[in-house]
């Protein structure tokens, strides 16, 4: 159990790294195609490691999630994750910019993106607060 506790912490850890940097590219002017492409990148490596710390914190609760998709239902049944429409539309919108890269989409993903930061956000403080206590020390 010490080696995936030690495992969560670094994954919170990383996981508010990434918001941070997907926050302060969300900041940035967006009508630069290079900062667009940017966003959506660190919006691509901020759901991966969402889903593998989630993936982690259900792991310590005694629940095996396999897939991504799997790992966010599981989340939301046990009430880390508000709206798990949403959730699920983020890991779409990933899956989307990681294989086919079109101008049109990006920009509607770029505005999904924006919508979706403060459910990101306000879930990491949600999962923080929970298990700072337990094992953030």
């Amino acid at each position: 159990m010490e080696d995936l506790e030690r495992k969560v912490r670094q994954s919170l850890m990383n996981l508010e790294r990434a918001l941070s940097r997907l926050e302060d590219a969300l900041k940035e002017d967006q009508h630069n195609s290079l900062m667009v492409d940017g966003t959506i990148q660190r919006f691509e490596f901020t759901i991966e490691i969402y889903w593998k710390t989630l993936k982690r914190l259900l792991l310590s609760e005694g629940i095996d999630a396999k897939t991504p998709r799997e790992t966010l239902k599981e989340a939301f049944q046990v009430g880390w994750l508000e709206d798990e429409k949403s959730w699920l539309q983020m890991l779409k919108d990933r899956n989307e910019t990681s294989h086919v890269y079109d101008e049109a989409m990006a920009l509607r993903i770029l505005a999904n993106i924006k919508q979706y930061f403060p459910e990101m956000k306000n879930t990491f403080v949600k999962l923080k607060v929970r298990y700072e206590g337990k094992w953030m020390q």
